[in-house]
């Protein structure tokens, strides 16, 4: 899906005081294809100003539950709310509060740049010269000023991504809906689409990002929902969910490989267990119920004349939360599930009707 539903209109602003400091609400989402539960029962609540991360695998739910919450979709069952507004009785109120940018461009590849622009912004009801200037800047602000009378065919993939993103934020929209933003990109190209992400977040945007790259999500998201299967199976920060999932890991290289079963020792009188030596490294890796045991640790080992060379301490990684949430990880799915998450599932043929 692409599209763009930042609204007809330029004084767009959220009602006052609606959901306090909520930029979206959602309670209990439901979207059923036939016997399947796309999405199942879906509780969510962005605040204004900060990056909330919705990760899981194709397949998950994710892309459904955004179109519901852009208005593309139907909503069979719960509630949402966009600023206060209701998702279902006031579509276009909400339209007006929303930039979206689907998994592919939506730019026309016969047109240029300013061109796809300056087309964007009239069908959005912004006077001509007012969506030549708007469009102007834009392309600044994306580093494609250099590229703008170029036909989109002369695009690279990260360009193209970059000149969506721009158009649908010709109406300076609070809310962004980004659905895999970076998806094919190359690590560089990536690196400036999250700088990029960084930016709107200072310039006052808040931005629900979906992703089913874990790096991202520990990079750019404030918060983080992991969503299985249709299902929201965890909440919190990158820090919460790896606390919550398993013991963090002090990690010692010692500069004599002789002094490992000191080290084993110390460990085991200290906090009750194993450490795990890796002799040609001469590594060990200690589990930490708490991470202040570390300093226990160490301060032990300096006092028995252990010469360490190096110390870090880890915690698991979002792609062991994600394990052990869902029992696989982002990249496992079926054939059905994934059918949900494209761009030729049935969502979009209603959304298109």
């Amino acid at each position: 899906m692409a599209a763009t539903l930042a609204g007809m209109t330029t004084d767009n602003h959220p009602r006052p005081g609606a959901g306090r400091d909520l930029a979206v609400r959602a309670t209990g989402l439901v979207k059923q294809f036939g016997d399947q539960r796309a999405v199942d029962g879906i509780d969510l609540e962005v605040h204004r100003g900060e990056v909330f991360g919705v990760l899981g695998p194709n397949g998950a739910g994710k892309t459904t539950m955004l179109r519901m919450l852009a208005t593309l979709l139907h909503i069979d069952g719960g509630r949402a709310e966009i600023f206060g507004h209701d998702v279902a009785a006031e579509p276009h109120a909400v339209r007006r509060l929303l930039g979206v940018t689907g998994q592919y461009a939506s730019v026309d590849e016969n047109l240029t740049a300013t061109e796809n622009l300056w087309l964007f912004a009239r069908l959005q009801g912004m006077p001509r010269t007012e969506a030549r200037t708007r469009g102007a800047e834009l392309l600044e602000q994306f580093d494609l000023t250099e590229a703008a009378t170029k036909p989109i065919s002369a695009f690279s993939g990260g360009m193209r991504r970059r000149l969506d993103l721009a158009a649908s934020l010709l109406t300076r929209p609070p809310l962004i809906f980004l659905d895999e933003p970076t998806t094919g990109l190359d690590p560089r190209t990536r690196g400036q689409m999250w700088e990029t992400i960084r930016d709107l977040v200072r310039s006052g945007c808040t931005v629900l990002l979906t992703t089913q790259y874990l790096d991202e999500a520990d990079q750019l998201a404030d918060r983080i929902a992991v969503i299985d299967r249709g299902v929201k199976v965890a909440e919190g920060t990158a820090d919460q969910l790896k606390s919550s999932v398993g013991q963090s890991t002090l990690q010692l290289q010692v500069a004599d490989p002789a002094d490992l079963d000191a080290v084993a020792e110390e460990v085991r009188r200290l906090i009750g267990e194993d450490a795990v030596p890796s002799p040609e490294a001469r590594r060990v890796n200690v589990p930490l119920t708490r991470t202040d045991q570390a300093v226990d640790v160490l301060v032990a080992l300096r006092d028995r004349g252990v010469a360490i060379e190096s110390v870090t301490v880890q915690k698991p990684s979002l792609d062991e939360v994600f394990l052990a949430l869902t029992g696989h990880d982002t990249h496992d799915h079926t054939a059905a599930d994934a059918d949900t998450d494209t761009d030729d599932s049935p969502e979009l043929m209603e959304a298109s009707r």
